[in-house]
Formats: structure tokens, sequence, C-alpha cells
């Protein structure tokens, strides 16, 4: 056996000893996956190429569903913004959190801290976390992302219609003069930026735009490019930093092991016209439980496991994907809490089926409807007479639709099934029940005293 000097025992220890730790590093660079989520704000089922859009291109977020897996019935936990991202954070509906409306600048309430978020989730196996966007969750520094297991924030910490639009990086206000016509060229450097700092190890990447919800902007390179004016033009460069992500994680050689995930946080806002977006198929959008309220366009890709061109027509949810996390990097859910989602890895890798076909469809506290398989019930509503914020809806009785053959919820079977239909109200209560009892809402806005200004109106009268 050849004999070492002793200096040479010493150097090669240490060369052994870094093969050793970058031949690991390297193995788990290639077992777990990158996590990049891109969620839009207020996006139609419309919007995309891929789910029928026409005026609009969208070639980025179509090869998504090209190269990966397309959900028809995709669904948001809520009609509205702050709800439904508390959902997707945490895989739970946000009833359970008191997260009832959204939150404003003056909220001094936010997502509980004790609640647990994918970020939190993903920090188990080491995962560097980031958030570039709209977080929408509260904007007190013990709400912010920052202390909700996030490594880094940059963006919006809640509507981009709302007063006191800032930027703010990590805990600090950084901007207070916002030039929301450069925000998604923004977001996009700002995200490129975090994949090519952590490119070396695992990262979890949301970016969360506040397009397309209003007041709408696009950069002067894309004003005036689609079919659809103004709003088609946000949608095309939302698609445009949906293909400099997917550039660059090609550059590196990360996109081969990247879940790429596409996503709305809810139904357009149909009362903004021509401003909000258009629910295709569907019917209503924003703020009510219609199918165009809350199914969301949805995709991803995932180059290494996802097979191209999969469709998947059952039902599915943004609550699914904290457990479909966890299962992907062998993580033990919370046991603490109901988990409401359901992991979808066979939906995504096997073409099964998700375990579980029931869904409440809930507007606030307050519970509309269901859905169990194809079959979709929703309870009598009285209506809204409409406003500059909400659409006018007829009341209406009990309906029964089978969204099978009628998504757009045109033909209430109600009358022809109504034994059926009292079959799944009664399926209906028992899954409210079994949320058990839920916390009171939170409080994100009280009431404003104005009768000094009338006062004085009296008085110069």
């Amino acid at each position: 056996m050849t004999s070492f000097p002793r200096i040479d025992k010493i150097v090669l220890s240490i060369l052994i000893v870094v093969f050793c730790q970058v031949n690991l590093s390297a193995q788990r660079k290639d077992s777990f996956p990158n996590i990049v989520f891109i969620f839009a704000d207020d996006l139609g089922y419309g919007d995309l190429g891929c789910f029928g859009a026409t005026d609009i291109k969208t070639p980025n977020i179509d090869r998504l569903a090209k190269e990966g897996i397309k959900f028809t019935d995709f669904y948001s936990a809520s009609s509205v913004c702050s709800p439904s991202r508390a959902a997707l954070l945490t895989g739970r509906y946000p009833q359970r959190m008191g997260i009832n409306n959204v939150f404003f600048p003056e909220s001094f309430t936010g997502m509980p801290q004790s609640e647990i978020t994918m970020a939190e989730l993903l920090k188990e196996k080491d995962y560097s976390t980031g958030i570039i966007g709209k977080w929408h969750l509260g904007h007190r520094e013990k709400f912010l992302p920052l202390q909700q297991g996030f490594d880094y924030y940059f963006g919006i910490p809640y509507s981009n219609d709302m007063s006191s639009v800032v930027y703010m990086r990590g805990n600090k206000v950084v901007d207070y003069y916002v030039d929301q016509r450069e925000t998604t060229k923004t977001y996009t450097r700002e995200a490129l930026n975090f994949i090519e700092k952590n490119k070396n190890s695992p990262f979890f990447l949301y970016v969360a735009h506040n397009m397309p919800h209003v007041p709408i902007h696009a950069s002067k390179d894309f004003r005036n490019k689609s079919q659809r004016g103004l709003y088609g033009d946000v949608i095309e460069e939302l698609d445009w930093s949906v293909g400099s992500i997917l550039t660059k994680l090609e550059s590196f050689g990360l996109l081969e092991n990247t879940l790429v995930i596409f996503s709305s946080d809810n139904g357009p806002w149909l009362v903004m016209e021509e401003h909000g977006g258009s629910a295709g198929i569907l019917k209503e959008g924003k703020q009510f439980t219609f199918e165009g309220g809350m199914r969301v366009p949805t995709v991803a890709m995932w180059k290494k496991r996802i097979k191209p061109r999969t469709v998947y027509s059952g039902l599915a949810t943004q609550m699914d994907w904290f457990p479909t996390f966890a299962h992907l990097l062998g993580i033990s859910l919370p046991d603490d809490r109901p988990i409401d989602g359901s992991d979808i890895s066979k939906v995504l890798f096997q073409h099964g089926k998700r375990e579980g076909d029931a869904f409440l469809f809930l507007d606030g506290s307050r519970l509309q409807g269901f859905r169990k398989g194809m079959w979709k019930i929703k309870k009598p509503y009285r209506g809204t007479r409409g406003s500059p914020w909400q659409k006018a809806v007829a009341a209406h009785d009990t309906l029964l639709f089978d969204l099978r053959k009628d998504p757009g919820e045109t033909k209430n079977l109600y009358l022809e099934k109504k034994s059926f239909t009292r079959e799944l109200f009664s399926k209906m209560e028992q899954a409210y029940q079994q949320l058990g009892p839920l916390p009171e809402s939170l409080i994100v806005t009280t009431g404003k005293d104005n009768s000094h200004f009338e006062y004085l109106k009296g008085k110069k009268e």
C-alpha cells in the first residue's frame, strides 16, 4: 500500500470530505425540485389561449399546458383576494382563520402568525423561499412575509387600487411613488434576480402579480399590442414575464427539475367591464360563488415528471398544493390542525384521481353552495342591486347543475331532481359541520365618522 506523508494524508482527507459534500449537494439539488408559483390577480377563465381566448396571445403560459398539465375544474377557496391567498399558502379554508374579507391599508389585523405557510413547510428541507409581488395578508410587520416563512420579500403589500400603494423590501418601505406601468417588469426583474442568487440550492419562489387587478397598467413595450385593448396588453405582458422566468430557469439548467405553476386568485372583476377580463364559458365572476368567480385557469409543468398535454377534468383546489408539496418532499403534515386540501401528486404524475370530490362554496362566512363530483347545488340567494364595486345579480331559488354538461350553469335541474338535490343538501351540511367551530371574522376596517363634515355643510347652507 502506498504511504503518504502526513501532510498529504490531511489534504487527501479534506478532498474526500469536500467531494462527499459536493456529491451530496448535487444529489439533493437533483432530487428536490425547485417550485415557482406564479399567481395572477383577478384573471378570468377566458383570458388565456389554452383556455379558449383568441384575442389575447399567451404562448408562454400555453407552453405550460402543452408541456405539462391543464386543470379544467380548478377552484380558488374564495371569490376575493385575501381569503384565496390565505387558503393557497396554508392548505386550509380561510374561514378557519377568520379571514372572510380583504385586508385594507388601515387594517390592524392579518393572517394569524400561528398559521403554517407552505414557505414554513419547505423550510423543513432547507429551501430558500421568496415572494415577489402582492401579499395582502396583513401589512403590519408581524403579519408580513418574513414573519411567515419567507426569506425574501419585495412587492406591494395589498391591492394596487388601495390608498398608499408602496413597494416594500423585507419589512421596510423602499418606494412611496410606484409607477404601476412598470410593475410587471419590476416584479419580473426581482424574480430573475432571486433565481440567479438561489440557483445552487432548492428554492420556492412565489410570484404574485398585482395585475390584472384594476387599475390595470402595461409598460410601453406592450401598450396597443393585443386585440383586446389595454386588458389584453396587460395579460400579454404577464405572459412575457412567465416566458422570462422559463428562459432564466433554462439558462441555468434548472427547468427540467422545476415545478412551475400558473394560476389566479379568483375570477375576473366583471363590473370593471373591458378592464375586468372574461370568465369565458363560465357564469359571473369575482365576488360571486358561481363558477366564474371561483373556478380559475390553472396549468403546471415539471418537465422531469409531468407528462406533456395532460388534462385533468376532475375537481382540484388551491388548497391542494400545500399537502402536495409536503408529499413530494417527504414532509409530514401538521397534526395539530386540519388541512382541507388533498395531495394531488397522483394527478400530476400518474394520471390518477384526486382523493375526495367535494368542495364547499363559501362567501365570507356564509355557506352558499356545494360541489360533489360533477354536481353543484346553490342555496337560495336574494341577489344584489349592484354598485360601482359589484355587479347586479338576480335573486334565485335553489339551483342544481350538472357541471360536466353545463359548466356555464345555465340549466337548473332542481325541479327535475328534487330528491337528489335534498341528498346533496344533506351532504353539504355534513361537510360544513366537519369544519367544526369557526372563529369570528377578523376586523379588516372600521367605519369612518364624517359627522363633522355634515355639520360644517349644514352651517354653510
